[in-house]
């Protein structure tokens, strides 16, 4: 039966009484999802490995109680144990789990086309790109990029369903989500091989683990937002209209939009995924890149 109360802004979004931990959560596009899910009633956690950081963030917040900080390395599987620790013991339950941390890694800058310098020839190309990277490098940033989502969302998976449950919400369900990005979209490298790689392995680890759970019956949903340019530490602080955003981008043809994303936008999405509104989405990957992925090679 058609409920007017159904398809309002409070019933389809918000997140009163949810419990949400954010990783990376002190900087850019985390902190911006941290924010937007507080704004709309989650209390929210955030992590990171700089005490300094969150610290900041929670003077800034000091006004309420619906944000907290813990240190955790999402790279280190003790500190990840004992995450779930504090976490059971003042919550029981967790909501949403936004897997957000991360970091760029080894860059070719002569890859980048069009510039004077790059090599083109396949013999200088391969000496450059062979001695200017290590596998220490890959190693480092898989790890933090794409090997800590499948590690951190294991971890918390049983508080996640127990989340699930404890509601009283019909058709609720737990949410993860996973920042990925287009660079692990596009089919241009942007300089740096190894980031765009691990992205683009976060994106299937999205799926299979959507899929997975699914299987087994376990109610936890599992999508990834895949940001363009946006504000950041990865990237600048501050990026105002075409030509700062496309410095950023390295697209072959430049964003339509002509700007980057803003922290509200990042925020919208995030909250859209956690909230009801978004109940029956899973195992789906939503771009919001200003158009970038429409004029530029992509696999998708």
């Amino acid at each position: 039966m058609f409920s007017p109360d159904s398809y309002t802004l409070k019933k389809l979004y918000d997140l009163t009484g949810l419990i949400a931990l954010v990783t990376g959560g002190g900087t850019g596009i985390g902190l911006n999802i941290a924010r937007g899910l507080a704004a709309n009633g989650a209390k929210v956690y955030i992590t990171g490995r700089r005490k300094n950081v969150l610290d900041g963030v929670v003077a800034e917040w000091n006004t309420t109680k619906t944000r907290r900080r813990q240190e955790m390395d999402v790279t280190n599987k003790d500190s990840i144990k004992a995450g779930v620790t504090r976490i059971s013991q003042t919550e029981r339950r967790l909501h949403i789990l936004v897997n957000n941390a991360g970091q760029c890694g080894p860059v070719s800058d002569e890859l980048n086309q069009p510039s004077t310098t790059a090599q083109k020839e396949a013999g200088p190309l391969s000496e450059y790109l062979f001695n200017n990277e290590s596998f220490e490098e890959w190693g480092s940033l898989f790890a933090i990029n794409t090997s800590s989502i499948y590690f951190v969302t294991i971890a918390f998976l049983d508080l996640l369903d127990k989340g699930s449950k404890d509601t009283g919400k019909e058709g609720f369900s737990s949410s993860v989500i996973n920042i990925t990005s287009i660079s692990g979209l596009i089919k241009v490298a942007q300089r740096h091989f190894c980031y765009n790689s691990s992205k683009a392995a976060a994106s299937h680890l999205t799926r299979m683990l959507s899929t997975e759970f699914a299987l087994k019956g376990i109610n936890v949903r599992v999508n990834a937002i895949a940001p363009g340019v946006y504000e950041s530490e990865m990237t600048y602080d501050n990026i105002t209209g075409q030509a700062a955003t496309d410095s950023v981008g390295m697209p072959v043809v430049p964003v339509p939009a002509k700007r980057p994303g803003t922290g509200a936008e990042m925020a919208g999405t995030a909250v859209y995924l956690a909230s009801p509104a978004a109940a029956y989405m899973n195992g789906q990957e939503l771009v919001i890149d200003g158009g970038y992925l429409a004029v530029n090679p992509s696999r998708v």
